[in-house]
């Protein structure tokens, strides 16, 4: 594949974090822009990786990005009104770091509004540790200082591309079902996903790569950052609300202010299952794991005032990811300690033949459901970048996607992936992604139902979340 140089990055660029994503990301950025190797630097904490950046000839900065230090830290690597930063770590402010990126006049882009270390665990209060209060803050933020600068939030494969997907997914279910279709703005694209009848999007995920080696007792394997699911993992499950939606779990929270889009279960996502469908494996089981795309999808698509919509889809996450990840979660929440190994799978030690399918699956219209997106094998990963798996592709390639938007529109504020042009980005990440295609399925999380157990469902609105959440009658 040809490797086009979409811009160049006058000043530094500081790459914080040099993890899965990080790794991964660095060859998408020397491919696609020309920038000066003498100001691109790595900032890393982690000891273990030092060889790993040595061999990439770029600086490095052995230190951790914290609440005392980031603008003195920051502020000595980068030049007012030039470069961008590119934070791909956990444990540091995406809010605090956008705040002083923009009074810098740099760019910047992240793959999820992510706290300072200590938050998702030391805070009490789980309203508060929902990705619903995190983002709401990143909006305020917005709202108080609109323009300027740009930085872009969340844009990594989910919340990020799939975002990019939805737009795609709701032109072809408009083009296949005769609707005229040619939206402009965020009030046009929520019309038609009302017009086309939609009533939710499931971030619909199976993640079917495999090792040779079997997983140990004690270690904790993923295709992408551990640290950075186990966090998401023990957060409260989350979803966007729907006004389709006729019951709500006992144990579900609304919030009083800000977009009022979504709701939060008292339970950690990672332990709670819901029924959704791939193409690949068909119906099966996943992870409400909350995701800022839950919440962002549900607001960028109402109808009508926050407090009383018209119209709004159910959105969440329904995540299956790899074997070995499902029984390290099962090893996780049934010992209660989180185990002390962390391993992400190499490319090198995955099997042939196994893919990150990952896309949007738009429900409840009148060809029932539609999923949409990436079907990314190891295989062909292997062909397309180097230093990453199929997961991480489908991350990394959405990170270079923002950076051309941003390097395109450099006056734009805080965004999110609802608001950029899918088109561009898209055609920026596309040749990234492996077969993406649309498929229709006439599966229900009704279909097939055992009945020797009594359930409490909805039988008139087979796409109800209680159709949906796995729970006892």
């Amino acid at each position: 594949m040809s490797h086009p140089v979409y811009a160049r990055i006058d000043g530094p660029i500081v790459l914080i974090g040099f993890g899965s994503i990080g790794r991964g990301t660095l060859p998408l950025i020397e491919r696609h822009f020309e920038f000066d190797r003498d100001k691109l630097v790595i900032v890393e904490p982690n000891k273990a990786l030092s060889d790993d950046i040595a061999k990439t000839g770029y600086r490095h900065v052995d230190q951790a990005v914290t609440s005392d230090n980031y603008r003195d830290l920051l502020g000595g690597l980068i030049e007012p009104g030039k470069g961008f930063v590119v934070n791909l770590s956990v444990d540091t402010s995406s809010l605090d770091l956008i705040r002083f990126c923009r009074e810098m006049g740099v760019l910047y882009i992240d793959t999820v509004v992510e706290p300072w270390a200590g938050y998702y665990f030391d805070t009490e209060d789980n309203a508060a540790r929902t990705n619903y209060a995190l983002r709401q803050a990143m909006r305020d933020e917005k709202a108080a200082n609109p323009g300027g600068t740009t930085a872009v939030s969340c844009c990594g494969a989910n919340p990020g591309m799939v975002s990019w997907f939805v737009k795609d997914a709701l032109l072809m279910l408009a083009k296949d079902t005769g609707v005229a279709a040619d939206p402009q703005s965020q009030g046009d694209w929520a019309a038609l996903m009302q017009r086309l009848g939609v009533k939710g999007v499931h971030i619909a995920e199976r993640d079917t790569q495999v090792r040779t080696e079997q997983r140990h007792p004690g270690h904790f394997v993923n295709t992408w950052s551990v640290e950075g699911f186990i966090a998401e993992g023990f957060q409260p499950a989350e979803l966007g609300w729907g006004t389709a939606e006729r019951w709500m779990p006992s144990n579900a929270h609304t919030h009083a202010t800000g977009c009022q889009a979504g709701i939060w279960l008292e339970q950690p996502g990672a332990a709670t299952r819901v029924r959704t469908w791939c193409p690949t494996p068909g119906p099966q089981f996943g992870f409400l794991v909350t995701h800022n795309e839950a919440i962002s999808i549900a607001d960028y698509y109402t109808v009508g005032p926050a407090e009383a919509p018209e119209f709004r889809p159910t959105c969440h996450y329904a995540y299956h990811p790899c074997d070995d990840a499902v029984l390290s979660l099962h090893e996780m929440f049934g010992s209660n300690q989180i185990q002390d190994v962390h391993h992400i799978l190499d490319v090198a030690e995955i099997e042939h033949g196994g893919i990150d399918e990952l896309g949007v699956l738009l429900f409840g219209h009148a060809k029932n459901a539609l999923w949409y997106g990436s079907r990314l094998s190891n295989d062909e990963t292997k062909d397309l970048a180097p230093d990453q798996n199929a997961t991480g592709l489908q991350v990394t390639s959405a990170v270079l996607a923002g950076m051309v938007w941003a390097l395109e529109n450099p006056q734009a504020g805080i965004v999110e992936a609802d608001e950029m042009d899918h088109k561009r980005c898209l055609e920026v990440q596309t040749p990234y992604l492996g077969p993406v295609e649309g498929h229709y399925t006439d599966w229900t999380p009704l279909t097939d139902r055992q009945t020797q157990f009594p359930e409490d469902l909805d039988e008139e609105n087979p796409w109800a979340f209680r159709n949906v959440l796995e729970r006892l009658a």
